[in-house]
């Protein structure tokens, strides 16, 4: 008998990439995405596609008594932490109420294990790099609600035997992704404003650090966690231990695009200056070996959006509050 797995925003980016892995072991594999955030081309023809929303509770409880999860992978979200300040209302719905309906879900038709990808923003300003073992601290909605799911998948444990494993990766980039999305993916948003011989749009100085991660070095082992009995119960930071600024971002990305892109320096805006992990806890349970050189990974991508042209960024519809709201946000 296959096993069966839901995956939400499986038609997104990393939940894509995480569905592709399920079908090559064996999974049948459900899909339930809105489309908010990804496309049609992305979903894998031998997966079942179910166009909804985490936040349907009716429609997330017919999926599951018509299909009965082993597994739930959950990579539905709306990842624009700065944000997120000014969509409170819509980040706490989508990132945490429709995460409790599957937890809840989750817990009564006892799924084996809930894969949560959750994110290094749970941190916040916490001492470099971070790990497993610090008291998250998140400085915005997104990493609340992040966190929150995360407490509640531990009490879910606890209280009604539900077991999880909870990734938190960071600045992940690669084919797929979103480059449409002028809020979030820094990658992608360059890598657009580059199809369109735009200068690159660079929030404060561009000394901003970041550990930026490939796809592949992320999406397999997300998938393959459920088959590591040692893995359940934990929380495993995973992504690539070597942070670069902003600034050095733009360089590499001139280089392997023999494009001399200028900075278009705006206003700052409220985030963490510098964001990277440590990953021991996660080498030592799941062995990843050599990594994606970043360059390589990089170059990757830029072959993938030339490939796919670029795209209108796209405005969100409804900012709830406009007060602080950077300029570059504001239609």
């Amino acid at each position: 008998m296959n096993l069966k797995s839901l995956v939400t925003g499986g038609a997104g980016f990393i939940g894509s990439h995480v569905v592709d892995q399920l079908i090559a072991n064996g999974h049948e594999v459900i899909i339930l995405d809105d489309l908010s955030g990804g496309v049609i081309d992305n979903i894998n023809p031998a997966a079942i596609f179910c166009k909804g929303s985490i936040t349907d509770v009716t429609l997330v409880n017919e999926l599951f008594k018509e299909y009965n999860f082993d597994y739930v992978y959950h990579l539905a979200a709306y990842a624009a932490e700065g944000l997120s300040h000014f969509i409170r209302k819509f980040n706490y719905e989508n990132n945490l109420i429709g995460s409790i309906n599957l937890i809840n879900v989750a817990v009564n038709f006892n799924v084996k294990c809930f894969v949560f990808t959750s994110s290094i923003a749970v941190y916040g300003q916490n001492e470099l790099p971070y790990h497993e073992g610090q008291f998250p601290n998140p400085e915005d909605p997104y990493g609340i609600a992040k966190f929150a799911v995360e407490m509640d998948l531990k009490n879910a444990k606890s209280m009604f035997g539900l077991n999880s494993i909870i990734f938190r990766p960071h600045n992940v980039f690669g084919a797929r992704q979103n480059i449409g999305d002028k809020y979030r993916n820094v990658v992608g948003i360059f890598m657009n404003q580059l199809l369109k011989n735009q200068p690159l749009s660079v929030f404060g100085d561009g000394n901003q650090s970041r550990a930026f991660t490939a796809i592949d070095d992320v999406a397999p082992f997300i998938a393959n966690a459920v088959n590591i009995d040692a893995a359940y119960n934990k929380v495993f930071n995973i992504g690539s231990d070597n942070p670069i600024t902003i600034i050095e971002l733009i360089a590499a990305l001139n280089k392997i695009t023999g494009i001399n892109a200028q900075p278009n320096f705006l206003e700052a805006r409220e985030e963490v200056e510098h964001a990277y992990a440590n990953h021991n806890q996660f080498n030592d349970q799941f062995e990843p070996g050599s990594v994606t050189p970043f360059s390589k990974a990089l170059s990757e991508m830029w072959e993938w959006v030339q490939k796919n042209g670029a795209k209108e960024s796209r405005e969100f519809d409804n900012i709830e509050i406009l007060k602080e709201l950077p300029s570059a946000w504001r239609k």
